[in-house]
Protein backbone atom coordinates (compact mmCIF):
# COMPACT_ATOMS: atom_id res chain seq x y z
CA UNK A 1 0.00 0.00 0.00
CA UNK A 2 1.51 2.83 -0.90
CA UNK A 3 1.67 5.73 2.26
CA UNK A 4 0.18 8.87 0.25
CA UNK A 5 -0.19 10.49 4.07
CA UNK A 6 -0.18 8.83 7.34
CA UNK A 7 -3.38 8.70 9.26
CA UNK A 8 -4.12 11.72 11.07
CA UNK A 9 -3.48 10.04 14.79
CA UNK A 10 0.68 10.15 13.52
CA UNK A 11 0.59 14.06 12.05
CA UNK A 12 -0.61 15.65 15.44
CA UNK A 13 1.19 15.47 19.28
CA UNK A 14 -1.53 15.31 21.86
CA UNK A 15 -3.27 12.61 20.47
CA UNK A 16 -4.32 11.43 23.94
CA UNK A 17 -6.47 14.72 24.77
CA UNK A 18 -7.84 14.73 21.53
CA UNK A 19 -8.88 11.14 20.93
CA UNK A 20 -10.42 11.91 24.84
CA UNK A 21 -12.78 14.51 23.82
CA UNK A 22 -13.73 12.42 20.71
CA UNK A 23 -14.65 10.16 22.09
CA UNK A 24 -16.31 12.14 24.41
CA UNK A 25 -18.41 13.49 21.38
CA UNK A 26 -19.05 10.08 19.78
CA UNK A 27 -20.65 9.06 23.51
CA UNK A 28 -23.18 12.01 23.17
CA UNK A 29 -24.32 11.57 19.92
CA UNK A 30 -24.40 8.03 20.19
CA UNK A 31 -27.34 7.89 23.11
CA UNK A 32 -29.76 10.13 20.62
CA UNK A 33 -28.91 7.37 17.43
CA UNK A 34 -31.28 5.03 18.20
CA UNK A 35 -31.86 3.77 14.01
CA UNK A 36 -27.87 3.25 14.21
CA UNK A 37 -27.95 1.64 17.26
CA UNK A 38 -30.26 -0.84 16.14
CA UNK A 39 -28.47 -1.71 13.11
CA UNK A 40 -25.45 -1.83 14.81
CA UNK A 41 -26.73 -4.83 16.84
CA UNK A 42 -28.42 -6.71 13.81
CA UNK A 43 -24.98 -6.10 12.18
CA UNK A 44 -23.06 -7.45 14.95
CA UNK A 45 -25.29 -10.61 14.47
CA UNK A 46 -25.51 -10.65 10.77
CA UNK A 47 -22.00 -9.89 10.01
CA UNK A 48 -23.40 -8.38 6.36
CA UNK A 49 -20.21 -6.26 5.58
CA UNK A 50 -17.14 -9.59 6.64
CA UNK A 51 -14.79 -9.15 4.08
CA UNK A 52 -15.39 -5.65 2.65
CA UNK A 53 -12.94 -2.29 2.64
CA UNK A 54 -15.37 0.93 2.74
CA UNK A 55 -13.71 4.12 1.62
CA UNK A 56 -15.27 7.38 3.05
CA UNK A 57 -14.89 10.74 2.33
CA UNK A 58 -17.19 12.83 4.67
CA UNK A 59 -17.81 15.71 7.32
CA UNK A 60 -15.69 13.67 9.72
CA UNK A 61 -17.36 14.60 12.95
CA UNK A 62 -19.47 12.73 16.02
CA UNK A 63 -22.60 11.60 13.86
CA UNK A 64 -20.40 10.38 10.64
CA UNK A 65 -18.05 8.77 13.39
CA UNK A 66 -20.91 6.87 14.60
CA UNK A 67 -22.07 5.41 10.91
CA UNK A 68 -18.93 4.34 10.61
CA UNK A 69 -18.43 2.40 13.98
CA UNK A 70 -21.38 0.38 12.37
CA UNK A 71 -19.98 -0.27 9.70
CA UNK A 72 -17.27 -2.03 11.14
CA UNK A 73 -19.49 -3.70 14.04
CA UNK A 74 -20.92 -4.78 10.40
CA UNK A 75 -17.48 -6.49 9.86
CA UNK A 76 -15.99 -3.77 7.27
CA UNK A 77 -12.43 -2.25 7.21
CA UNK A 78 -13.34 1.22 6.92
CA UNK A 79 -11.01 4.06 5.72
CA UNK A 80 -12.06 7.23 5.75
CA UNK A 81 -11.11 11.10 4.82
CA UNK A 82 -13.23 14.77 4.63
CA UNK A 83 -15.42 15.73 2.12
CA UNK A 84 -14.50 19.73 3.13
CA UNK A 85 -11.69 21.26 4.54
CA UNK A 86 -13.40 23.31 7.68
CA UNK A 87 -16.02 20.79 8.57
CA UNK A 88 -13.62 17.85 9.96
CA UNK A 89 -13.11 17.41 14.53
CA UNK A 90 -9.82 16.68 14.41
CA UNK A 91 -10.80 15.07 17.98
CA UNK A 92 -13.49 13.14 16.27
CA UNK A 93 -11.15 11.98 13.71
CA UNK A 94 -8.09 10.61 15.92
CA UNK A 95 -10.76 9.09 18.37
CA UNK A 96 -11.89 6.87 15.16
CA UNK A 97 -8.15 6.36 14.16
CA UNK A 98 -7.67 4.74 17.62
CA UNK A 99 -10.37 1.83 17.13
CA UNK A 100 -9.40 -1.95 15.33
CA UNK A 101 -10.60 -1.33 11.65
CA UNK A 102 -10.61 2.02 11.51
CA UNK A 103 -8.44 4.26 9.32
CA UNK A 104 -9.25 7.87 9.09
CA UNK A 105 -7.30 10.47 7.79
CA UNK A 106 -9.18 13.55 8.26
CA UNK A 107 -7.24 16.72 9.80
CA UNK A 108 -9.10 20.09 9.92
CA UNK A 109 -7.66 23.19 8.09
CA UNK A 110 -5.80 21.28 5.25
CA UNK A 111 -4.62 23.01 1.96
CA UNK A 112 -5.86 21.40 -1.25
CA UNK A 113 -3.01 19.28 -1.82
CA UNK A 114 -2.99 17.47 1.25
CA UNK A 115 -7.24 17.28 0.56
CA UNK A 116 -6.36 15.18 -2.26
CA UNK A 117 -3.58 13.27 -0.83
CA UNK A 118 -5.52 11.88 1.89
CA UNK A 119 -7.73 11.10 -0.44
CA UNK A 120 -5.42 8.87 -2.17
CA UNK A 121 -4.60 7.20 1.20
CA UNK A 122 -7.77 6.02 1.47
CA UNK A 123 -7.85 4.74 -1.86
CA UNK A 124 -5.06 2.77 -1.46
CA UNK A 125 -6.98 0.86 1.00
CA UNK A 126 -8.47 -0.73 -2.12
CA UNK A 127 -12.27 -0.17 -1.37
CA UNK A 128 -14.93 -2.55 -2.84
CA UNK A 129 -17.45 0.49 -1.09
CA UNK A 130 -17.32 4.08 -1.50
CA UNK A 131 -19.60 6.45 0.75
CA UNK A 132 -19.55 10.28 -0.47
CA UNK A 133 -20.70 13.53 0.73
CA UNK A 134 -20.16 15.56 -2.74
CA UNK A 135 -18.39 13.18 -5.01
CA UNK A 136 -14.64 13.43 -4.63
CA UNK A 137 -14.14 10.45 -3.62
CA UNK A 138 -15.79 8.85 -6.70
CA UNK A 139 -14.22 11.18 -9.58
CA UNK A 140 -10.91 10.44 -8.07
CA UNK A 141 -11.38 7.05 -8.71
CA UNK A 142 -12.76 7.94 -12.02
CA UNK A 143 -10.03 10.35 -12.54
CA UNK A 144 -6.46 8.60 -11.43
CA UNK A 145 -7.52 5.59 -9.68
CA UNK A 146 -9.34 3.41 -12.31
CA UNK A 147 -6.71 0.37 -11.43
CA UNK A 148 -9.81 0.15 -8.52
CA UNK A 149 -13.05 0.17 -10.83
CA UNK A 150 -12.80 -3.78 -11.35
CA UNK A 151 -13.27 -4.62 -7.77
CA UNK A 152 -15.37 -1.79 -6.65
CA UNK A 153 -19.45 -3.04 -6.00
CA UNK A 154 -20.91 0.42 -6.18
CA UNK A 155 -21.20 3.50 -4.00
CA UNK A 156 -23.57 6.18 -2.30
CA UNK A 157 -23.87 9.40 -2.38
CA UNK A 158 -25.41 11.72 0.14
CA UNK A 159 -25.70 15.38 -1.25
CA UNK A 160 -27.66 16.90 -3.67
CA UNK A 161 -24.41 18.43 -4.93
CA UNK A 162 -23.09 14.90 -6.18
CA UNK A 163 -26.02 13.27 -6.82
CA UNK A 164 -26.28 16.22 -9.89
CA UNK A 165 -22.60 15.77 -10.76
CA UNK A 166 -23.03 12.07 -10.74
CA UNK A 167 -26.08 12.31 -12.55
CA UNK A 168 -24.71 14.12 -15.48
CA UNK A 169 -21.40 11.82 -15.46
CA UNK A 170 -24.26 8.93 -15.79
CA UNK A 171 -25.52 10.55 -18.96
CA UNK A 172 -22.14 10.64 -20.23
CA UNK A 173 -21.64 7.25 -19.69
CA UNK A 174 -18.39 7.82 -17.63
CA UNK A 175 -19.99 6.25 -14.11
CA UNK A 176 -19.11 2.75 -14.08
CA UNK A 177 -20.03 1.31 -11.21
CA UNK A 178 -23.57 1.17 -9.81
CA UNK A 179 -23.98 4.44 -6.77
CA UNK A 180 -26.85 4.75 -4.74
CA UNK A 181 -28.72 8.33 -4.63
CA UNK A 182 -28.80 7.97 -0.67
CA UNK A 183 -29.70 12.53 -1.11
CA UNK A 184 -32.74 11.79 -3.20
CA UNK A 185 -34.88 8.97 -0.68
CA UNK A 186 -37.88 10.40 1.49
CA UNK A 187 -36.08 9.34 4.41
CA UNK A 188 -33.30 11.91 3.73
CA UNK A 189 -34.49 14.60 1.59
CA UNK A 190 -37.78 15.25 3.72
CA UNK A 191 -35.65 15.47 7.17
CA UNK A 192 -31.98 15.87 6.65
CA UNK A 193 -32.47 18.50 3.98
CA UNK A 194 -35.46 20.32 5.42
CA UNK A 195 -35.00 20.33 8.72
CA UNK A 196 -31.50 19.48 9.19
CA UNK A 197 -30.11 22.29 6.77
CA UNK A 198 -32.71 24.47 8.12
CA UNK A 199 -31.97 24.44 11.44
CA UNK A 200 -28.38 23.86 11.77
CA UNK A 201 -27.66 26.70 9.08
CA UNK A 202 -29.28 29.73 11.32
CA UNK A 203 -28.12 28.25 14.45
CA UNK A 204 -24.51 28.13 12.94
CA UNK A 205 -24.96 31.40 11.63
CA UNK A 206 -26.52 32.98 14.88
CA UNK A 207 -23.74 31.94 16.62
CA UNK A 208 -21.07 33.06 14.79
CA UNK A 209 -22.76 35.98 14.22
CA UNK A 210 -24.90 37.02 17.59
CA UNK A 211 -27.13 38.68 15.28
CA UNK A 212 -31.18 38.03 15.79
CA UNK A 213 -32.95 36.80 13.21
CA UNK A 214 -36.24 38.74 14.17
CA UNK A 215 -37.15 41.55 12.05
CA UNK A 216 -34.12 41.16 9.39
CA UNK A 217 -34.51 40.85 5.60
CA UNK A 218 -33.37 36.92 4.73
CA UNK A 219 -32.35 36.29 1.40
CA UNK A 220 -32.59 32.92 0.04
CA UNK A 221 -30.89 31.79 -2.86
CA UNK A 222 -32.86 28.65 -4.26
CA UNK A 223 -36.04 26.99 -3.10
CA UNK A 224 -34.93 23.20 -3.49
CA UNK A 225 -35.25 21.47 0.06
CA UNK A 226 -32.73 22.90 2.01
CA UNK A 227 -33.76 26.42 0.86
CA UNK A 228 -37.22 25.63 1.42
CA UNK A 229 -36.32 24.71 5.63
CA UNK A 230 -33.99 27.64 5.88
CA UNK A 231 -36.68 30.41 4.49
CA UNK A 232 -39.29 28.28 6.44
CA UNK A 233 -37.43 28.29 9.53
CA UNK A 234 -35.99 31.94 9.14
CA UNK A 235 -39.76 32.74 8.47
CA UNK A 236 -40.52 31.12 12.04
CA UNK A 237 -37.92 33.40 13.67
CA UNK A 238 -39.57 36.31 12.42
CA UNK A 239 -37.15 37.44 9.27
CA UNK A 240 -38.64 38.75 6.45
CA UNK A 241 -37.32 36.25 3.73
CA UNK A 242 -36.74 36.62 0.26
CA UNK A 243 -36.76 33.97 -2.05
CA UNK A 244 -34.47 33.97 -5.52
CA UNK A 245 -34.96 31.43 -8.07
CA UNK A 246 -34.40 30.52 -11.45
CA UNK A 247 -37.35 28.19 -12.07
CA UNK A 248 -40.77 29.63 -12.63
CA UNK A 249 -42.52 26.94 -10.85
CA UNK A 250 -40.75 26.26 -7.62
CA UNK A 251 -40.63 30.45 -7.71
CA UNK A 252 -44.41 30.15 -7.75
CA UNK A 253 -44.04 27.46 -5.17
CA UNK A 254 -42.46 29.98 -3.08
CA UNK A 255 -45.05 32.72 -3.41
CA UNK A 256 -47.84 30.45 -2.09
CA UNK A 257 -46.33 29.79 0.66
CA UNK A 258 -46.22 33.51 1.64
CA UNK A 259 -42.65 34.36 0.62
CA UNK A 260 -41.32 37.68 -1.69
CA UNK A 261 -39.54 36.21 -5.16
CA UNK A 262 -37.72 38.56 -7.13
CA UNK A 263 -34.09 38.41 -8.92
CA UNK A 264 -31.02 38.12 -7.00
CA UNK A 265 -30.34 41.86 -8.31
CA UNK A 266 -33.22 43.38 -6.91
CA UNK A 267 -33.08 41.30 -3.57
CA UNK A 268 -29.61 42.53 -3.03
CA UNK A 269 -30.31 45.98 -2.42
CA UNK A 270 -32.86 44.64 0.58
CA UNK A 271 -31.21 41.99 2.38
CA UNK A 272 -29.57 41.89 5.83
CA UNK A 273 -28.36 37.97 5.44
CA UNK A 274 -27.81 36.14 2.22
CA UNK A 275 -28.21 32.25 2.12
CA UNK A 276 -27.27 30.88 -1.30
CA UNK A 277 -28.22 26.80 -1.23
CA UNK A 278 -28.20 26.36 -4.76
CA UNK A 279 -25.44 23.92 -5.43
CA UNK A 280 -24.46 26.48 -8.64
CA UNK A 281 -21.79 29.07 -8.95
CA UNK A 282 -22.02 32.74 -9.12
CA UNK A 283 -25.00 33.34 -7.67
CA UNK A 284 -23.95 36.58 -5.62
CA UNK A 285 -20.90 37.98 -7.79
CA UNK A 286 -19.84 41.79 -7.89
CA UNK A 287 -22.88 43.46 -9.27
CA UNK A 288 -24.67 42.37 -6.02
CA UNK A 289 -22.29 43.25 -3.91
CA UNK A 290 -22.01 46.91 -5.26
CA UNK A 291 -25.73 47.17 -3.90
CA UNK A 292 -25.48 45.22 -0.86
CA UNK A 293 -26.06 47.62 2.28
CA UNK A 294 -23.45 47.87 5.09
CA UNK A 295 -23.26 44.86 7.51
CA UNK A 296 -24.76 42.54 5.19
CA UNK A 297 -23.77 39.36 5.95
CA UNK A 298 -23.40 36.16 3.25
CA UNK A 299 -23.35 32.81 3.56
CA UNK A 300 -23.17 29.43 1.85
CA UNK A 301 -25.36 26.30 2.76
CA UNK A 302 -24.35 24.58 -0.65
CA UNK A 303 -21.81 21.93 -0.87
CA UNK A 304 -19.00 23.76 -2.55
CA UNK A 305 -17.43 26.91 -1.77
CA UNK A 306 -18.43 28.75 -5.17
CA UNK A 307 -21.96 29.92 -4.57
CA UNK A 308 -20.42 33.63 -3.27
CA UNK A 309 -17.92 35.00 -5.38
CA UNK A 310 -15.28 35.56 -3.62
CA UNK A 311 -12.24 36.65 -6.00
CA UNK A 312 -15.27 39.49 -7.41
CA UNK A 313 -15.42 40.43 -3.53
CA UNK A 314 -11.81 40.39 -2.77
CA UNK A 315 -11.20 42.54 -5.85
CA UNK A 316 -13.90 45.42 -5.06
CA UNK A 317 -12.63 45.81 -0.92
CA UNK A 318 -9.96 48.01 0.20
CA UNK A 319 -8.89 46.01 3.06
CA UNK A 320 -10.00 42.77 4.32
CA UNK A 321 -10.02 41.40 8.56
CA UNK A 322 -11.23 38.53 10.15
CA UNK A 323 -14.05 40.41 12.00
CA UNK A 324 -14.95 37.09 14.48
CA UNK A 325 -13.76 33.51 14.80
CA UNK A 326 -15.11 32.39 11.39
CA UNK A 327 -16.20 35.86 10.07
CA UNK A 328 -14.44 37.88 7.64
CA UNK A 329 -15.49 40.89 6.36
CA UNK A 330 -14.21 43.47 3.56
CA UNK A 331 -14.20 47.06 3.57
CA UNK A 332 -15.72 48.92 0.36
CA UNK A 333 -14.63 51.71 -0.99
CA UNK A 334 -17.53 53.70 -0.23
CA UNK A 335 -17.17 52.70 3.22
CA UNK A 336 -19.42 49.82 3.47
CA UNK A 337 -18.62 46.35 5.39
CA UNK A 338 -19.65 43.27 4.22
CA UNK A 339 -19.26 39.92 5.99
CA UNK A 340 -18.88 36.16 4.44
CA UNK A 341 -18.86 33.15 7.12
CA UNK A 342 -16.77 30.12 6.84
CA UNK A 343 -14.97 31.47 3.90
CA UNK A 344 -17.87 30.89 1.57
CA UNK A 345 -17.78 27.20 2.61
CA UNK A 346 -21.01 25.02 3.77
CA UNK A 347 -21.88 26.81 6.98
CA UNK A 348 -23.99 24.44 8.95
CA UNK A 349 -20.32 22.49 9.14
CA UNK A 350 -17.78 25.00 8.05
CA UNK A 351 -17.92 27.56 11.06
CA UNK A 352 -15.50 27.20 13.96
CA UNK A 353 -18.78 26.12 16.03
CA UNK A 354 -20.53 24.48 13.94
CA UNK A 355 -21.89 21.17 14.95
CA UNK A 356 -23.44 20.09 11.64
CA UNK A 357 -26.93 18.57 11.71
CA UNK A 358 -29.14 17.79 14.38
CA UNK A 359 -28.41 14.18 15.83
CA UNK A 360 -31.83 12.77 15.01
CA UNK A 361 -31.99 13.80 11.54
CA UNK A 362 -28.53 12.14 10.75
CA UNK A 363 -29.56 9.16 12.42
CA UNK A 364 -32.17 8.84 9.76
CA UNK A 365 -29.84 9.58 6.82
CA UNK A 366 -27.04 7.76 8.26
CA UNK A 367 -29.44 4.53 8.55
CA UNK A 368 -29.97 4.95 4.81
CA UNK A 369 -26.29 4.96 4.35
CA UNK A 370 -25.54 1.54 6.22
CA UNK A 371 -28.50 -0.21 5.13
CA UNK A 372 -27.54 0.88 1.66
CA UNK A 373 -23.94 -0.52 2.07
CA UNK A 374 -25.13 -3.96 3.26
CA UNK A 375 -27.22 -3.85 -0.01
CA UNK A 376 -24.11 -3.37 -2.00
CA UNK A 377 -22.36 -6.08 -0.13
CA UNK A 378 -25.07 -8.64 -0.77
CA UNK A 379 -26.77 -8.08 -4.00
CA UNK A 380 -24.46 -5.90 -5.84
CA UNK A 381 -25.07 -7.93 -9.04
CA UNK A 382 -28.52 -6.45 -9.54
CA UNK A 383 -27.68 -3.01 -10.29
CA UNK A 384 -25.48 -2.09 -13.55
CA UNK A 385 -23.67 1.19 -13.56
CA UNK A 386 -25.07 4.40 -13.08
CA UNK A 387 -27.06 6.56 -10.41
CA UNK A 388 -30.11 4.41 -8.54
CA UNK A 389 -33.15 5.13 -6.88
CA UNK A 390 -32.44 3.32 -3.05
CA UNK A 391 -35.21 0.75 -2.94
CA UNK A 392 -38.54 1.48 -1.26
CA UNK A 393 -37.96 -1.65 0.80
CA UNK A 394 -34.70 -0.03 2.65
CA UNK A 395 -36.06 3.37 2.86
CA UNK A 396 -39.36 1.78 4.76
CA UNK A 397 -36.98 -0.44 7.05
CA UNK A 398 -35.29 2.84 8.49
CA UNK A 399 -38.85 4.93 8.91
CA UNK A 400 -40.22 2.06 10.51
CA UNK A 401 -36.98 1.82 12.90
CA UNK A 402 -37.51 4.84 13.71
CA UNK A 403 -40.76 4.63 14.52
CA UNK A 404 -40.65 1.83 16.79
CA UNK A 405 -37.75 3.69 18.33
CA UNK A 406 -40.52 6.87 18.99
CA UNK A 407 -43.25 4.52 20.55
CA UNK A 408 -44.96 5.34 17.83
CA UNK A 409 -47.76 3.30 16.06
CA UNK A 410 -49.60 3.58 12.44
CA UNK A 411 -52.19 1.87 10.61
CA UNK A 412 -51.61 -0.82 8.21
CA UNK A 413 -54.25 -1.64 4.84
CA UNK A 414 -56.75 -4.34 5.09
CA UNK A 415 -56.41 -7.17 2.67
CA UNK A 416 -59.74 -5.60 0.79
CA UNK A 417 -58.28 -2.08 0.91
CA UNK A 418 -54.88 -3.53 -0.80
CA UNK A 419 -57.39 -5.46 -3.24
CA UNK A 420 -59.26 -1.59 -3.61
CA UNK A 421 -55.76 0.25 -4.94
CA UNK A 422 -54.39 -2.30 -6.60
CA UNK A 423 -57.23 -2.59 -8.76
CA UNK A 424 -58.20 -1.17 -12.19
CA UNK A 425 -62.06 -2.49 -11.69
CA UNK A 426 -63.13 -0.80 -8.69
CA UNK A 427 -65.00 2.90 -9.28
CA UNK A 428 -67.42 4.35 -6.51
Amino acid sequence: MADHTTSIARQIDDVTSLATEGTRKLDWVRQYMPILDHLRDTFMQERPLEGETIAMAMHVEAKTGVLVEVLEAAGAEVALTGCNPLSTHDDVSVALDQLDGIHSYARRGVDDEAYYGAIDAVLDHDPTITIDDGGDLIFRIHEHRRDLLDTILGGCEETTTGVKRLRHMAADDALEYPVFAVNDTPMKRLFDNVHGTGEASLASMAMSTNLSWAGKVVVVAGFGYCGKGIARKASGQNARVIVTEIDPRIALEAHMEGFEVMPMREAAKLGDIFITTTGNRDIITESHFEVMQDGAVMANAGHFDVEINLDDLERLADTRFEARDGVTSYEMGDGRVLSVLAEGRLVNLATPISLGHPIEVMDQSFGIQAVCARELATNAGAYGPGVHDVPDELDREIAEVKLHAEGIQIDELSERQQAYLSSWEHGT
